[in-house]
């Protein structure tokens, strides 16, 4: 497969998004994952760091796009920290906006990996890495439009909260349960809406926030260094 092919790039990233998919959700699935969730984990973000590789161009500044891609993961690492309304997702999906779904996907799955280092690692953690960057890379390939309208911007927010809640459910149901039920997994969805309310709210209040300061000083960063 010849990747500097434009097409057989979409098409490795088809394949490497579920490879992380499967990695993701069938060990837990059809097996006991408790003893692997470090190992997953790690593989992921070999996978999102092999992602972010294929966003590389002969005409991009790697080097640049790298350490700006690092600054954004610190900032959503340290907003993790902030009780309740949590910048994760809307520095996540910023981060995709302006540097391309494989950095919004790496900024996210990152993001889980090393908050999680001081949160706690868990089984849950390959979930949130999956989830966080899903978002990103949803983000990413949705740019053109979310940045042309704001209102757009933020419904966008609002539904990705409900998305992380989806995805972090079916770990919920796994760990309860030990097998996906679907019964189970309505009842999960519906006894976690008052967080995934919470995740939306928060989603729309940063993006609200900082998704113009941000995507100025993003935009002047593409435009000077040509990432």
């Amino acid at each position: 497969m010849n990747r500097n092919n434009p097409s057989s790039k979409r098409l490795f990233r088809c394949l490497l998004l579920i490879f992380i998919s499967a990695l993701v959700f069938v060990p837990v699935i059809f097996a006991d994952a408790g003893r692997k969730y470090a190992v997953i984990s790690l593989l992921v973000a070999l996978l999102s760091v092999m992602l972010f590789g294929l966003g590389y161009d002969r005409k991009l500044v790697g080097a640049g796009r790298g350490v700006i891609c690092a600054v954004l993961i610190a900032l959503s690492v340290i907003g993790r920290f902030i009780p309740v309304f949590k910048p994760v997702s809307a520095v996540t999906i910023l981060c995709a906006l302006y540097l391309g779904q494989e950095c919004g996907f790496l900024c996210g799955s990152l993001s889980a990996l090393i908050s999680d280092l001081s949160f706690g690692l868990g089984p849950w953690t390959p979930f949130q890495m999956f989830a966080w960057g899903l978002i990103g890379y949803v983000s990413g390939v949705l740019s053109k439009p979310l940045k042309a309208h704001r209102a757009l911007l933020l419904t966008f927010g609002a539904l990705c909260g409900v998305l992380f809640s989806l995805i972090m459910d079916v770990w919920t149901v796994l760990w309860y349960n030990g097998s996906l039920e679907l019964s189970l997994y309505v009842s999960a969805i519906v006894t976690a809406l008052p967080y995934t309310a919470v995740y939306s709210l928060s989603n729309i209040i940063f993006l609200s926030l900082l998704a113009r300061p941000f995507g100025e000083k993003l935009e002047r960063i593409n435009l000077k260094y040509g990432i």
